[in-house]
């Protein structure tokens, strides 16, 4: 049960960060912390109430959305470099996604 705690305790955590922040690479870490949290809910739900034999079942779930995260990373700081580059660093002065 500890662990469902934390994990809501996290998501909150880095929902409060993109709601506040306004620097792009603090909202990019809030987001990845938010979905942290996601994942540690997905592994102790499973664990929780789950029988023993199907909790490897969320775990691997855990494993796969974590290769999403990586992604999700790779992908928003590929987006961060670009916008950097343009002299926008900030989400204030950001107002459209085109080239």
């Amino acid at each position: 049960m500890s662990g469902i705690v934390l994990s809501s305790l996290l998501f909150c955590l880095g929902l409060y960060g993109v709601l506040t922040r306004r620097e792009l690479v603090a909202v990019l870490a809030c987001v990845e912390v938010m979905l942290g949290g996601a994942t540690l809910m997905l592994v102790s739900l499973t664990a929780a109430y789950e029988p023993s034999h199907m909790a490897a079942a969320g775990e691997a779930y855990g494993v796969l959305l974590l290769a999403v995260v990586a992604a999700e990373a790779a992908v928003g700081l590929a987006l961060l470099v670009s916008l950097v580059r343009r002299g926008r660093a900030n989400t204030d002065e950001i107002r459209e996604v085109r080239g």
